[in-house]
């Protein structure tokens, strides 16, 4: 991945950002996770699936199927920086007169499915993955999920299935995010080691840096094997956000007018901040 492409992809997830946070008003949004989304999903929708607008109904697109459907935020912002949907949406979110919510709505253009109950899209992403499999077809399926979601049953009867049917065209993304809602994954049921469990299930897996796109870039394109992958992505819950980045309490946030305007220009000062020591670096 060359510099032009990285800045690319930074831009982008900064924009994606200025997005979300606007939304953590009014009645409030899932910030902290979808803000540790930000960047394993700009890089994806940027950089790697095949689907553009005009083929968002195209059985032979890619599927990404948000999983862990409270992180829709995340979705929105890119979305809106896609062109799939217009920014002024965004303020409805809360308000009846329009199908953006809480929570995935397929009446969103580029959403896949519902979600918001999670443990559920893990079983659809085999059923659409066998689907093209039975149709000989060459695109693949992606199914987000977060690492507290983990906790479902449904999900390793799913991984199951999936290493059972050989679906390599199938991968896994984990937001490991270390929290789930209100506490910490390890003080609730603790989850590692997850390589182990994945890898002891028949699954193709990797563990890298969800916040770095070179890191993302190599695992995406890492030759498959005759398996499901599983990509565990290690982020930080509120990621861009340094006065909430990896708080419990930070899971659901509602903020006053002024308290987004104080986030707006953290975020914006910790990306000018990141380029400064950037090139101090390459000096």
């Amino acid at each position: 991945m060359n510099e032009t492409k990285l800045k690319e992809l930074e831009d982008f997830a900064l924009r994606v950002r200025q997005h979300i946070i606007p939304m953590a008003t009014q009645g409030g949004c899932f910030l902290g996770a979808s803000l540790s989304a930000v960047d394993l999903l700009t890089y994806l929708y940027v950089n790697h699936l095949q689907i553009n607008q005009s083929t968002l109904d195209d059985p032979n697109r890619d599927y990404l199927f948000l999983s862990k459907g409270h992180d829709v935020p995340a979705l929105y912002g890119i979305f809106v920086e896609l062109g799939w949907i217009k920014k002024e949406r965004l303020s409805n979110h809360l308000s009846t007169s329009d199908h953006v919510y809480w929570h995935p709505n397929r009446h969103i253009p580029g959403v896949e499915f519902h979600s918001g109950s999670l443990g559920q899209l893990p079983s659809v992403s085999i059923g659409v993955a066998m689907d093209i499999k039975i149709r000989g077809g060459n695109n693949r399926v992606y199914c987000v999920m977060g690492d507290g979601e983990l906790n479902e049953g449904s999900c390793w009867e799913a991984f199951l299935v999936a290493q059972a049917y050989k679906l390599d065209n199938l991968t896994f993304v984990i937001d490991r995010n270390q929290f789930q809602a209100n506490m910490a994954t390890e003080d609730l049921i603790p989850l590692e080691s997850l390589v182990d469990k994945f890898e002891a299930f028949g699954l193709q897996t990797q563990r890298i840096d969800g916040h770095d796109f070179k890191q993302l870039n190599t695992a995406f394109n890492q030759v498959r094997d005759a398996r499901p992958q599983v990509i565990i992505c290690d982020t930080v819950r509120g990621k861009g956000l340094p006065s909430i980045e990896a708080r419990a309490d930070r899971w659901f946030c509602n903020f006053s007018e002024k308290e987004i305007q104080e986030l707006m220009e953290e975020l914006v000062s910790g990306q000018q901040a990141n380029l400064t020591a950037e090139k101090l670096v390459v000096r």
